[in-house]
C-alpha cells in the first residue's frame, strides 16, 4: 500500500488537459483522488451554456476513465461578488484589470480550498497550474514552473505560504508537450483540447460586446500628444496602452506617417491620447507605484531590495529596485525604461526562480 493512500486530494477539474493529467499523476502516486468541477458563471446564451456543459462533460469523462469521483459546486455568487464586480469597477475607472489573478485569489484558493477541506474532507487540493512548491526552512515558497513558456506564477502571486502548503501542483515540473503526451498515452479525452484563453471562468467571447452588457459606453475624443483632436473613441475601457487596432483614426497619417498607438488615458477628461509609432516616448516609463500588495511569506521585503519584476504575463524579467514603504505601498525603479506599463495590471516580483509576491500597478513613474 502506498504511503500516500490515506491522504485525500481534491483536484480542481476544469475539463482541460492540465487538470486531467494532474489527477492521473496523483492517482499514480497513490493518493486518494477525487475531482471537483466548479461552476462560477451563470451563462446567459446558448454558446456559453454549450461551452460550460462541454467542459463538465470532458471532466466527467476523464474522472470516469481514471475511476475517481467527480463532485460539482456552484461558486457563481462568490465569483460575481469578489471577482466580477472588481473587474467591472476597474474598467469603469479606466484601468485594465487582470481577472485571472483575482479569480485565483478569491475562487480557486479560497472558496475551492475551504469547500474541499470542510465539505469533502480534503488533506490537500491540487490544480493544473505550472508552478512548483518547495519547502525552505519552515515555510513553502512558490517557484516558477519548469516550462518557461507555461510558467503561471504571475497569476498566482497572491497565494500565501499557507495556501501553497495545502496545494499540490503535479504538472509544475513537466513541460506542456509532455503533459499532452501523457494524456494521449492514457487515452484521456482532453489530450488534444486547446488551452482556454478567455476571461477566467467566463470563457472566450467578443470582449467589447460582453463589456457593453454590464457597463454603458462613455464616448469621448481622441487627442494626439500635442492636444489636437484627431478622432473619437467609444469608451476608454475598450483601450489599453500600446494598442493599435480598433482606433477610429486609421486613415490619418499626418506627422511622421506612422500608425497611431494608445500612449495614455486622461481619465478625468475621458480623453484617449495617441501618438505615432510603436516606440513613442510617451509609452515608456522609468518605474511604477503599486498597492494592494500580497507577499507569499506574508511579510515581504522591507526597505530597498534588488529583484526582478514582470508587469505582464510572459514578459522578460525586468531588473529593478523595489522600495516598500511602511504604508504598504511599493515604488519600483527599472534599470531601463519599460514600454506600456499599464495601471490595473499586476507587478510581480521574483528572486531568481522564487516568486516573492506582487501588487496592482497604481501609476507609472515617467
Amino acid at each position: 500500500m502506498s504511503e500516500n493512500s490515506h491522504i485525500k486530494v481534491i483536484v480542481g477539474m476544469s475539463g482541460g488537459v492540465d487538470s486531467s493529467v494532474s489527477a492521473y499523476l496523483l492517482k499514480q502516486q497513490g493518493y486518494q483522488v477525487e475531482g471537483l468541477f466548479m461552476k462560477n458563471w451563470e451563462e446567459d446564451d446558448n454558446d456559453e451554456y454549450c461551452a460550460a456543459a462541454e467542459d463538465l462533460k470532458d471532466a466527467q469523462a476523464v474522472c470516469d476513465k481514471l475511476g475517481i469521483e467527480l463532485h460539482t459546486v456552484n461558486f457563481a455568487a462568490e465569483y460575481w461578488d469578489n471577482v466580477f464586480e472588481y473587474f467591472l469597477a476597474e474598467y469603469k475607472a479606466g484601468r485594465t484589470p487582470n481577472p485571472d489573478i483575482m479569480c485565483n485569489k478569491e475562487i480557486k484558493f479560497k472558496a475551492f480550498l475551504e469547500f474541499a477541506a470542510v465539505a469533502l474532507g480534503a488533506d490537500y487540493i491540487a490544480t493544473g497550474h505550472y508552478v512548483r512548491r518547495e519547502l525552505r526552512g519552515d515555510k513553502y515558497v512558490m517557484c516558477r514552473g519548469l516550462d518557461d513558456n507555461k510558467d503561471q506564477s504571475y497569476f498566482l502571486y497572491t497565494l500565501s505560504h499557507e495556501h501553497i502548503a495545502q496545494t499540490l501542483f503535479p504538472v509544475g515540473d513537466i513541460a506542456k508537450p509532455e503533459v499532452r503526451r501523457i494524456a494521449e498515452e492514457q487515452d484521456l479525452i482532453t489530450h488534444d483540447k486547446k488551452d482556454s484563453t478567455g476571461i477566467c471562468f467566463i470563457g472566450e467571447r467578443k470582449f467589447k460586446d460582453f463589456l457593453q452588457k454590464f457597463l454603458p459606453a462613455q464616448p469621448g475624443v481622441i487627442e494626439d500628444t500635442e492636444g489636437n483632436n484627431v478622432g473619437e473613441h467609444e469608451g476608454l475601457m475598450y483601450h489599453t496602452l500600446g494598442q493599435r487596432k480598433g482606433l477610429l483614426i486609421g486613415g490619418m497619417k499626418e506627422g511622421s506617417g506612422e500608425p497611431w498607438y494608445v500612449v495614455d488615458k486622461d481619465i478625468d477628461r475621458n480623453v484617449l491620447i495617441v501618438g505615432q509609432g510603436k516606440d513613442h516616448p510617451r509609452l515608456y516609463s522609468n518605474g511604477l507605484n503599486a498597492n494592494q500588495l500580497d507577499w507569499v511569506d506574508r511579510v515581504g521585503p522591507k526597505g530597498t531590495t534588488r529583484c526582478t519584476v514582470k508587469t505582464r504575463y510572459r514578459q522578460e524579467d525586468i531588473n529593478c529596485t523595489l522600495l516598500v514603504g511602511d504604508d504598504g505601498l511599493a515604488r519600483v525603479l527599472f534599470d531601463e525604461p519599460q514600454k506600456a506599463v499599464t495601471p490595473g495590471q499586476s507587478a510581480v516580483f521574483y528572486d531568481n526562480e522564487v516568486c516573492l509576491g506582487g501588487g496592482i500597478i497604481d501609476s507609472v513613474i515617467k
